[in-house]
Protein backbone atom coordinates (compact mmCIF):
# COMPACT_ATOMS: atom_id res chain seq x y z
CA UNK A 1 0.00 0.00 0.00
CA UNK A 2 1.23 3.49 -1.03
CA UNK A 3 2.78 5.58 1.90
CA UNK A 4 -0.07 7.93 2.91
CA UNK A 5 -2.92 6.15 1.26
CA UNK A 6 -4.47 5.01 4.46
CA UNK A 7 -5.15 8.63 6.24
CA UNK A 8 -6.92 9.89 2.04
CA UNK A 9 -8.62 7.13 1.05
CA UNK A 10 -9.89 4.64 3.89
CA UNK A 11 -10.62 4.36 7.43
CA UNK A 12 -9.64 1.72 9.76
CA UNK A 13 -12.76 -0.33 11.32
CA UNK A 14 -11.77 -2.06 14.73
CA UNK A 15 -8.08 -1.64 16.38
CA UNK A 16 -5.07 -3.05 15.53
CA UNK A 17 -6.86 -5.79 12.90
CA UNK A 18 -5.78 -3.99 9.88
CA UNK A 19 -9.36 -4.41 8.26
CA UNK A 20 -10.00 -1.45 5.93
CA UNK A 21 -13.08 0.18 4.30
CA UNK A 22 -13.82 2.49 1.92
CA UNK A 23 -15.20 6.18 2.52
CA UNK A 24 -18.94 6.55 1.84
CA UNK A 25 -19.40 9.93 -0.86
CA UNK A 26 -16.27 11.83 -2.10
CA UNK A 27 -14.20 14.14 0.35
CA UNK A 28 -14.39 17.49 0.54
CA UNK A 29 -11.53 19.33 -0.52
CA UNK A 30 -10.09 22.07 2.00
CA UNK A 31 -8.76 22.25 5.09
CA UNK A 32 -10.43 20.71 7.87
CA UNK A 33 -12.04 23.80 8.90
CA UNK A 34 -13.55 23.72 5.23
CA UNK A 35 -14.90 20.29 5.82
CA UNK A 36 -16.72 20.84 8.55
CA UNK A 37 -18.12 24.49 7.27
CA UNK A 38 -19.35 22.93 4.23
CA UNK A 39 -21.05 19.68 6.16
CA UNK A 40 -22.85 22.70 8.78
CA UNK A 41 -23.93 24.31 5.37
CA UNK A 42 -25.51 21.25 3.36
CA UNK A 43 -26.99 20.21 7.19
CA UNK A 44 -28.66 23.26 7.94
CA UNK A 45 -29.98 23.51 3.71
CA UNK A 46 -31.14 20.00 4.44
CA UNK A 47 -32.78 21.32 7.33
CA UNK A 48 -34.26 24.36 5.43
CA UNK A 49 -36.11 22.38 3.14
CA UNK A 50 -36.99 19.79 5.07
CA UNK A 51 -39.16 22.65 7.34
CA UNK A 52 -40.41 24.21 3.72
CA UNK A 53 -42.11 20.46 2.79
CA UNK A 54 -43.71 20.51 6.20
CA UNK A 55 -45.12 24.64 5.48
CA UNK A 56 -45.98 23.26 1.85
CA UNK A 57 -48.11 20.32 3.13
CA UNK A 58 -49.60 22.95 5.91
CA UNK A 59 -50.19 25.50 3.53
CA UNK A 60 -52.05 22.74 1.40
CA UNK A 61 -54.55 21.83 3.98
CA UNK A 62 -55.23 25.82 4.80
CA UNK A 63 -55.66 27.19 1.21
CA UNK A 64 -58.53 28.32 1.34
CA UNK A 65 -60.82 27.17 -1.27
CA UNK A 66 -64.59 28.34 -3.11
CA UNK A 67 -67.71 26.99 -2.30
CA UNK A 68 -70.12 25.50 -4.17
CA UNK A 69 -71.77 27.62 -7.02
CA UNK A 70 -74.59 29.80 -5.82
CA UNK A 71 -76.65 32.81 -7.16
CA UNK A 72 -74.86 35.99 -6.83
CA UNK A 73 -77.00 38.71 -5.69
CA UNK A 74 -75.20 41.92 -6.94
CA UNK A 75 -73.72 43.49 -9.69
CA UNK A 76 -70.51 42.07 -10.96
CA UNK A 77 -68.23 44.33 -13.07
CA UNK A 78 -65.05 42.31 -14.83
CA UNK A 79 -62.74 43.85 -16.32
CA UNK A 80 -60.47 43.04 -18.94
CA UNK A 81 -57.16 44.93 -20.43
CA UNK A 82 -56.26 43.94 -23.71
CA UNK A 83 -53.62 44.80 -26.03
CA UNK A 84 -52.83 42.67 -29.46
CA UNK A 85 -54.83 39.77 -27.91
CA UNK A 86 -56.77 39.23 -30.80
CA UNK A 87 -55.34 35.54 -30.72
CA UNK A 88 -57.10 34.78 -27.82
CA UNK A 89 -59.45 37.77 -26.87
CA UNK A 90 -62.71 35.95 -28.20
CA UNK A 91 -62.47 32.83 -25.92
CA UNK A 92 -61.57 34.60 -22.89
CA UNK A 93 -64.53 37.34 -23.40
CA UNK A 94 -66.81 34.16 -24.43
CA UNK A 95 -66.05 32.67 -21.09
CA UNK A 96 -66.62 35.28 -19.21
CA UNK A 97 -70.11 36.08 -20.86
CA UNK A 98 -71.23 32.20 -20.45
CA UNK A 99 -70.60 32.52 -16.81
CA UNK A 100 -73.65 30.68 -14.71
CA UNK A 101 -75.41 32.35 -11.78
CA UNK A 102 -74.50 35.79 -12.20
CA UNK A 103 -77.59 37.45 -13.92
CA UNK A 104 -75.93 40.86 -13.07
CA UNK A 105 -72.75 41.01 -15.10
CA UNK A 106 -71.60 43.40 -17.14
CA UNK A 107 -67.85 42.90 -19.01
CA UNK A 108 -65.69 46.10 -19.47
CA UNK A 109 -62.77 45.70 -21.67
CA UNK A 110 -60.43 48.48 -22.60
CA UNK A 111 -58.85 47.93 -25.90
CA UNK A 112 -55.11 49.80 -24.98
CA UNK A 113 -54.32 50.74 -28.56
CA UNK A 114 -54.12 46.79 -30.29
CA UNK A 115 -52.97 47.15 -33.63
CA UNK A 116 -53.65 43.67 -34.65
CA UNK A 117 -57.25 43.33 -35.16
CA UNK A 118 -58.51 43.03 -31.55
CA UNK A 119 -60.82 45.59 -31.92
CA UNK A 120 -62.85 43.87 -34.50
CA UNK A 121 -63.57 41.08 -32.73
CA UNK A 122 -64.62 42.61 -29.58
CA UNK A 123 -66.77 44.79 -31.47
CA UNK A 124 -68.16 41.29 -33.25
CA UNK A 125 -68.47 40.29 -29.57
CA UNK A 126 -70.06 43.42 -28.09
CA UNK A 127 -72.84 43.08 -31.50
CA UNK A 128 -74.14 40.05 -29.71
CA UNK A 129 -74.49 40.96 -25.90
CA UNK A 130 -75.15 44.59 -24.52
CA UNK A 131 -73.57 42.66 -21.06
CA UNK A 132 -70.15 43.85 -23.18
CA UNK A 133 -68.95 47.12 -23.87
CA UNK A 134 -65.45 48.02 -25.43
CA UNK A 135 -63.67 50.98 -24.22
CA UNK A 136 -60.62 52.92 -25.78
CA UNK A 137 -58.91 55.75 -24.73
CA UNK A 138 -55.23 57.87 -25.00
CA UNK A 139 -52.39 56.31 -24.31
CA UNK A 140 -50.93 56.18 -20.97
CA UNK A 141 -49.61 59.69 -19.13
CA UNK A 142 -46.46 60.48 -17.03
CA UNK A 143 -45.84 57.78 -14.44
CA UNK A 144 -48.17 54.72 -16.17
CA UNK A 145 -47.37 51.77 -17.22
CA UNK A 146 -49.74 50.29 -19.29
CA UNK A 147 -51.74 47.63 -17.96
CA UNK A 148 -52.60 50.04 -14.63
CA UNK A 149 -53.44 52.49 -16.88
CA UNK A 150 -56.03 50.16 -18.73
CA UNK A 151 -57.65 48.79 -15.67
CA UNK A 152 -57.98 51.91 -13.77
CA UNK A 153 -59.59 53.84 -16.88
CA UNK A 154 -62.04 50.48 -17.37
CA UNK A 155 -62.63 50.34 -13.88
CA UNK A 156 -64.30 54.15 -13.73
CA UNK A 157 -66.88 53.24 -15.89
CA UNK A 158 -67.82 49.45 -13.62
CA UNK A 159 -71.16 49.96 -11.65
CA UNK A 160 -70.37 46.61 -9.72
CA UNK A 161 -70.35 46.03 -6.29
CA UNK A 162 -67.68 42.82 -7.32
CA UNK A 163 -64.69 43.86 -9.18
CA UNK A 164 -63.18 41.26 -11.22
CA UNK A 165 -60.05 41.39 -13.22
CA UNK A 166 -58.77 39.44 -15.62
CA UNK A 167 -56.05 38.72 -18.05
CA UNK A 168 -56.96 37.68 -21.94
CA UNK A 169 -54.89 34.54 -21.51
CA UNK A 170 -57.10 33.22 -19.15
CA UNK A 171 -60.60 31.21 -19.65
CA UNK A 172 -62.60 30.93 -16.35
CA UNK A 173 -64.87 28.09 -15.98
CA UNK A 174 -69.06 29.08 -16.18
CA UNK A 175 -69.02 28.72 -12.32
CA UNK A 176 -65.89 30.73 -11.60
CA UNK A 177 -67.21 34.16 -11.57
CA UNK A 178 -69.72 33.32 -9.28
CA UNK A 179 -67.43 31.00 -7.24
CA UNK A 180 -64.48 33.81 -7.21
CA UNK A 181 -67.56 36.83 -5.91
CA UNK A 182 -69.24 33.78 -3.22
CA UNK A 183 -65.68 33.10 -1.57
CA UNK A 184 -64.92 37.30 -1.54
CA UNK A 185 -68.10 37.53 0.67
CA UNK A 186 -67.85 34.06 2.84
CA UNK A 187 -64.35 34.83 4.16
CA UNK A 188 -64.92 38.80 4.96
CA UNK A 189 -61.65 39.81 3.07
CA UNK A 190 -61.71 43.27 0.76
CA UNK A 191 -59.36 41.22 -1.71
CA UNK A 192 -59.32 37.51 -2.74
CA UNK A 193 -57.23 36.29 -5.28
CA UNK A 194 -58.10 32.71 -7.11
CA UNK A 195 -54.95 31.69 -8.90
CA UNK A 196 -55.80 29.39 -12.05
CA UNK A 197 -54.68 26.42 -12.99
CA UNK A 198 -51.32 27.13 -15.08
CA UNK A 199 -50.73 25.16 -18.44
CA UNK A 200 -47.26 23.94 -19.24
CA UNK A 201 -46.42 22.06 -22.06
CA UNK A 202 -42.58 22.63 -23.26
CA UNK A 203 -39.36 21.98 -21.27
CA UNK A 204 -39.16 25.77 -20.54
CA UNK A 205 -42.25 26.25 -19.36
CA UNK A 206 -42.57 22.90 -16.76
CA UNK A 207 -39.47 23.72 -15.54
CA UNK A 208 -40.71 27.26 -14.25
CA UNK A 209 -44.41 28.19 -14.42
CA UNK A 210 -44.67 25.53 -11.60
CA UNK A 211 -42.67 28.07 -9.35
CA UNK A 212 -45.27 30.57 -9.40
CA UNK A 213 -47.93 28.86 -7.36
CA UNK A 214 -45.03 26.96 -5.61
CA UNK A 215 -43.67 29.89 -4.20
CA UNK A 216 -46.27 31.33 -2.20
CA UNK A 217 -47.85 28.13 -1.24
CA UNK A 218 -44.49 26.69 0.20
CA UNK A 219 -42.84 30.44 1.73
CA UNK A 220 -45.97 32.10 2.73
CA UNK A 221 -47.81 31.57 5.77
CA UNK A 222 -51.79 31.99 4.54
CA UNK A 223 -53.00 32.65 7.48
CA UNK A 224 -50.96 35.37 8.87
CA UNK A 225 -51.03 36.98 5.21
CA UNK A 226 -54.26 37.56 5.51
CA UNK A 227 -54.31 39.08 9.05
CA UNK A 228 -51.29 41.26 8.33
CA UNK A 229 -50.37 44.62 6.80
CA UNK A 230 -46.91 43.89 5.97
CA UNK A 231 -45.85 44.20 2.74
CA UNK A 232 -43.69 41.07 2.50
CA UNK A 233 -46.56 39.11 3.58
CA UNK A 234 -48.32 39.28 0.50
CA UNK A 235 -48.97 37.48 -3.04
CA UNK A 236 -51.17 37.48 -5.70
CA UNK A 237 -52.12 36.98 -9.47
CA UNK A 238 -53.69 39.99 -11.71
CA UNK A 239 -54.25 36.97 -13.87
CA UNK A 240 -57.67 36.54 -11.81
CA UNK A 241 -58.30 39.45 -9.19
CA UNK A 242 -61.84 39.94 -7.46
CA UNK A 243 -61.99 42.89 -5.27
CA UNK A 244 -64.77 44.93 -3.24
CA UNK A 245 -65.54 47.75 -5.43
CA UNK A 246 -65.74 49.82 -1.91
CA UNK A 247 -62.24 48.50 -0.93
CA UNK A 248 -60.62 49.16 -4.27
CA UNK A 249 -61.57 52.74 -4.11
CA UNK A 250 -60.39 52.97 -0.50
CA UNK A 251 -56.85 52.03 -1.78
CA UNK A 252 -57.03 54.49 -4.75
CA UNK A 253 -57.26 51.81 -7.52
CA UNK A 254 -54.57 51.24 -9.70
CA UNK A 255 -53.69 55.17 -9.83
CA UNK A 256 -52.20 54.11 -6.73
CA UNK A 257 -49.94 51.52 -8.30
CA UNK A 258 -49.74 53.23 -12.00
CA UNK A 259 -46.14 52.53 -12.27
CA UNK A 260 -45.48 49.53 -10.45
CA UNK A 261 -44.33 46.54 -13.12
CA UNK A 262 -46.22 43.69 -10.53
CA UNK A 263 -49.43 46.01 -10.57
CA UNK A 264 -51.07 42.91 -8.76
CA UNK A 265 -48.77 42.49 -5.43
CA UNK A 266 -48.90 46.65 -5.23
CA UNK A 267 -52.68 46.94 -5.55
CA UNK A 268 -53.11 44.37 -2.78
CA UNK A 269 -50.97 46.47 -0.56
CA UNK A 270 -52.40 48.88 -1.00
CA UNK A 271 -55.57 47.59 -0.24
CA UNK A 272 -53.68 46.38 2.89
CA UNK A 273 -52.59 49.68 3.97
CA UNK A 274 -56.00 51.35 3.71
CA UNK A 275 -57.20 49.07 6.02
CA UNK A 276 -58.21 46.07 3.91
CA UNK A 277 -57.22 42.59 3.99
CA UNK A 278 -56.84 39.83 1.18
CA UNK A 279 -54.88 36.76 0.15
CA UNK A 280 -54.27 34.45 -2.43
CA UNK A 281 -56.79 31.50 -2.64
CA UNK A 282 -57.15 28.27 -4.93
CA UNK A 283 -59.07 28.78 -8.34
CA UNK A 284 -57.53 25.25 -9.89
CA UNK A 285 -61.15 25.09 -10.70
CA UNK A 286 -62.02 28.33 -11.31
CA UNK A 287 -59.97 29.12 -14.37
CA UNK A 288 -56.90 28.35 -16.60
CA UNK A 289 -54.31 29.76 -18.00
CA UNK A 290 -51.59 29.43 -20.52
CA UNK A 291 -49.06 31.89 -20.24
CA UNK A 292 -46.43 31.77 -22.25
CA UNK A 293 -45.77 29.16 -25.28
CA UNK A 294 -42.17 28.33 -25.37
CA UNK A 295 -39.00 29.82 -24.10
CA UNK A 296 -38.56 33.09 -25.78
CA UNK A 297 -41.76 34.39 -24.37
CA UNK A 298 -41.49 32.97 -21.07
CA UNK A 299 -37.70 34.52 -20.86
CA UNK A 300 -39.25 38.26 -22.14
CA UNK A 301 -42.27 37.34 -19.68
CA UNK A 302 -40.20 37.00 -16.80
CA UNK A 303 -37.73 39.24 -17.92
CA UNK A 304 -39.69 42.39 -17.92
CA UNK A 305 -40.46 41.67 -13.42
CA UNK A 306 -38.37 39.41 -12.10
CA UNK A 307 -36.62 42.71 -11.20
CA UNK A 308 -39.70 44.16 -9.07
CA UNK A 309 -40.16 40.95 -7.43
CA UNK A 310 -36.77 41.42 -5.49
CA UNK A 311 -37.09 45.27 -5.48
CA UNK A 312 -33.26 46.04 -5.21
CA UNK A 313 -30.00 43.74 -6.72
CA UNK A 314 -29.00 43.11 -3.38
CA UNK A 315 -32.31 41.62 -2.11
CA UNK A 316 -32.83 39.48 -5.35
CA UNK A 317 -29.41 38.17 -4.68
CA UNK A 318 -29.76 36.87 -1.02
CA UNK A 319 -33.60 35.62 -1.87
CA UNK A 320 -31.43 33.15 -4.71
CA UNK A 321 -28.75 32.68 -2.03
CA UNK A 322 -31.38 31.19 -0.18
CA UNK A 323 -32.98 29.36 -2.57
CA UNK A 324 -29.72 27.84 -4.08
CA UNK A 325 -29.07 26.90 -0.24
CA UNK A 326 -32.03 25.51 0.42
CA UNK A 327 -32.85 23.37 -2.90
CA UNK A 328 -29.22 23.30 -5.03
CA UNK A 329 -26.88 22.83 -1.95
CA UNK A 330 -28.31 19.78 -1.04
CA UNK A 331 -29.10 17.94 -4.46
CA UNK A 332 -25.14 19.00 -5.14
CA UNK A 333 -24.35 16.94 -1.96
CA UNK A 334 -26.57 13.99 -3.10
CA UNK A 335 -24.67 14.01 -6.15
CA UNK A 336 -21.67 13.58 -4.45
CA UNK A 337 -22.84 11.19 -2.06
CA UNK A 338 -24.13 12.84 0.74
CA UNK A 339 -26.93 11.14 2.42
CA UNK A 340 -28.08 14.04 4.48
CA UNK A 341 -27.95 15.93 0.94
CA UNK A 342 -30.58 12.94 -0.23
CA UNK A 343 -32.97 13.91 2.30
CA UNK A 344 -32.67 17.36 1.52
CA UNK A 345 -33.04 17.15 -2.45
CA UNK A 346 -35.95 14.40 -1.51
CA UNK A 347 -37.77 17.26 0.70
CA UNK A 348 -37.26 19.96 -1.95
CA UNK A 349 -38.77 17.08 -4.47
CA UNK A 350 -41.41 16.89 -2.07
CA UNK A 351 -42.44 20.40 -1.69
CA UNK A 352 -42.63 20.26 -5.30
CA UNK A 353 -44.77 17.77 -5.82
CA UNK A 354 -47.32 18.83 -2.92
CA UNK A 355 -48.18 22.15 -4.31
CA UNK A 356 -48.46 20.34 -7.99
CA UNK A 357 -50.68 18.01 -6.39
CA UNK A 358 -52.49 20.93 -4.99
CA UNK A 359 -53.04 23.43 -7.78
CA UNK A 360 -53.45 21.18 -10.76
CA UNK A 361 -50.10 20.75 -12.20
CA UNK A 362 -47.83 17.78 -13.31
CA UNK A 363 -46.10 16.17 -10.23
CA UNK A 364 -44.10 13.92 -12.12
CA UNK A 365 -41.36 13.78 -13.51
CA UNK A 366 -41.55 17.86 -13.00
CA UNK A 367 -40.23 17.68 -9.01
CA UNK A 368 -37.59 16.11 -9.62
CA UNK A 369 -36.34 19.12 -11.28
CA UNK A 370 -37.00 21.34 -8.97
CA UNK A 371 -33.18 22.18 -8.44
CA UNK A 372 -32.62 22.77 -11.84
CA UNK A 373 -35.56 24.97 -12.04
CA UNK A 374 -34.46 27.18 -9.23
CA UNK A 375 -30.94 27.78 -11.01
CA UNK A 376 -33.12 28.49 -14.39
CA UNK A 377 -35.18 31.00 -11.70
CA UNK A 378 -31.66 32.39 -11.14
CA UNK A 379 -30.65 32.85 -14.70
CA UNK A 380 -33.99 35.21 -15.70
CA UNK A 381 -33.69 37.47 -12.43
CA UNK A 382 -29.91 37.88 -13.47
CA UNK A 383 -31.18 38.91 -17.04
CA UNK A 384 -33.96 40.85 -15.80
CA UNK A 385 -31.36 43.30 -13.52
CA UNK A 386 -29.67 43.47 -16.79
CA UNK A 387 -32.00 44.48 -18.97
CA UNK A 388 -33.61 46.76 -16.50
CA UNK A 389 -29.90 48.39 -15.93
CA UNK A 390 -29.96 48.73 -19.95
CA UNK A 391 -33.19 50.13 -19.98
CA UNK A 392 -34.51 47.52 -22.88
CA UNK A 393 -36.97 46.14 -20.91
CA UNK A 394 -40.26 46.24 -22.92
CA UNK A 395 -43.70 44.82 -23.32
CA UNK A 396 -46.49 44.60 -25.77
CA UNK A 397 -44.25 47.09 -27.86
CA UNK A 398 -43.93 49.62 -25.03
CA UNK A 399 -40.85 50.36 -22.70
CA UNK A 400 -41.35 49.71 -19.09
CA UNK A 401 -40.43 52.76 -17.75
CA UNK A 402 -42.98 55.23 -16.66
CA UNK A 403 -41.92 58.79 -15.97
CA UNK A 404 -42.76 60.75 -13.18
CA UNK A 405 -46.12 60.37 -11.51
CA UNK A 406 -48.11 63.28 -11.19
CA UNK A 407 -50.60 63.59 -8.43
CA UNK A 408 -54.20 62.01 -9.32
CA UNK A 409 -56.94 60.26 -7.48
CA UNK A 410 -58.41 56.69 -8.99
CA UNK A 411 -61.74 58.67 -10.51
CA UNK A 412 -60.21 61.90 -12.24
CA UNK A 413 -58.59 62.35 -15.74
CA UNK A 414 -54.97 62.61 -16.45
CA UNK A 415 -54.60 66.72 -16.99
CA UNK A 416 -54.69 67.36 -20.83
CA UNK A 417 -56.66 64.28 -21.91
CA UNK A 418 -59.74 63.67 -22.98
CA UNK A 419 -62.05 60.84 -21.25
CA UNK A 420 -62.17 57.65 -22.33
CA UNK A 421 -64.54 56.97 -25.91
CA UNK A 422 -66.76 53.70 -25.32
CA UNK A 423 -66.69 52.33 -28.62
CA UNK A 424 -69.55 49.90 -28.58
CA UNK A 425 -72.73 48.93 -25.42
CA UNK A 426 -72.45 52.01 -24.14
CA UNK A 427 -75.77 52.69 -23.78
CA UNK A 428 -77.48 53.39 -20.16
CA UNK A 429 -78.03 49.85 -18.48
CA UNK A 430 -81.12 49.18 -16.50
CA UNK A 431 -82.21 45.59 -14.78
CA UNK A 432 -84.89 43.34 -16.21
CA UNK A 433 -87.41 41.57 -14.17
CA UNK A 434 -85.86 38.16 -14.20
CA UNK A 435 -82.22 40.12 -13.47
CA UNK A 436 -80.66 39.75 -16.39
CA UNK A 437 -78.71 43.05 -17.62
CA UNK A 438 -80.03 44.45 -21.15
CA UNK A 439 -79.00 48.32 -22.68
CA UNK A 440 -82.41 50.94 -21.79
CA UNK A 441 -84.47 50.84 -25.35
CA UNK A 442 -83.32 47.10 -26.27
CA UNK A 443 -85.01 43.68 -26.46
CA UNK A 444 -84.27 41.43 -24.12
CA UNK A 445 -81.26 38.98 -24.52
CA UNK A 446 -82.44 36.05 -25.83
CA UNK A 447 -80.39 33.34 -24.31
CA UNK A 448 -77.40 32.57 -23.24
CA UNK A 449 -73.77 33.44 -25.19
CA UNK A 450 -73.08 31.27 -27.99
CA UNK A 451 -70.08 28.65 -26.74
CA UNK A 452 -67.10 28.50 -28.77
CA UNK A 453 -64.09 26.85 -28.66
CA UNK A 454 -60.32 26.94 -28.28
CA UNK A 455 -57.51 26.65 -26.00
CA UNK A 456 -57.13 29.05 -23.35
CA UNK A 457 -54.94 31.28 -25.81
CA UNK A 458 -56.48 30.02 -28.75
CA UNK A 459 -53.10 28.92 -30.09
CA UNK A 460 -52.25 25.53 -31.87
CA UNK A 461 -51.40 23.02 -29.30
CA UNK A 462 -47.61 22.33 -28.78
CA UNK A 463 -46.38 18.82 -28.85
CA UNK A 464 -43.44 17.70 -26.56
CA UNK A 465 -42.45 14.58 -24.91
CA UNK A 466 -44.04 14.52 -21.66
CA UNK A 467 -46.86 16.37 -22.03
CA UNK A 468 -50.52 15.59 -20.98
CA UNK A 469 -53.21 15.91 -22.88
CA UNK A 470 -55.49 18.08 -20.24
CA UNK A 471 -53.67 21.07 -21.95
CA UNK A 472 -56.55 22.81 -23.95
CA UNK A 473 -59.83 24.32 -22.69
CA UNK A 474 -63.30 24.79 -23.90
CA UNK A 475 -64.37 28.54 -24.71
CA UNK A 476 -67.10 28.19 -21.89
CA UNK A 477 -64.75 28.11 -19.68
CA UNK A 478 -64.62 24.53 -18.66
CA UNK A 479 -61.27 23.77 -17.05
CA UNK A 480 -59.09 20.56 -18.53
CA UNK A 481 -58.31 17.52 -16.45
CA UNK A 482 -55.50 17.76 -14.07
CA UNK A 483 -52.45 16.12 -15.65
CA UNK A 484 -51.22 14.48 -12.23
Amino acid sequence: MIAGEDSKSYTRRGEGCGSLRPRTGRAVAGSPATRVAVRMAVRSGVAGAVAVAAHTAVNALLLRTPGPSAPVRERVSVILPVRDEAARVRTCVTALLGSRHVPDLEVLVYDDHSSDGTGAVLRELAARDSRLRLLTGPEPGAGWLGKPHACARAARHATGSVLVFVDADVTVAPHGLARAAGLLRSTGLDLVSPYPRQVAVTAAERLVQPLLQWSWLALLPLRAAERSARPSLTAANGQFLCVDAAAYARAGGHAAVRGAVLDDLALLRAVKRSGGRGVVTDGTELAVTWMYDGWPALRDGYAKSLWAAGGSPAASAGQLALLGWIFVGPAVAAARGSRAGLIGCLAGLVSRAIAARRTGGRCWPDAVAHPLSVCLLGHLTVLSWWRRGRSTAQWKGRPLRPGPAQPETAGQAEPGEPPEQPCVGSGAWRRSWWSERVSAGSQPRPGSPPPGTGSPSARPPTVSAGSSAGTNATATGSTPGRPC
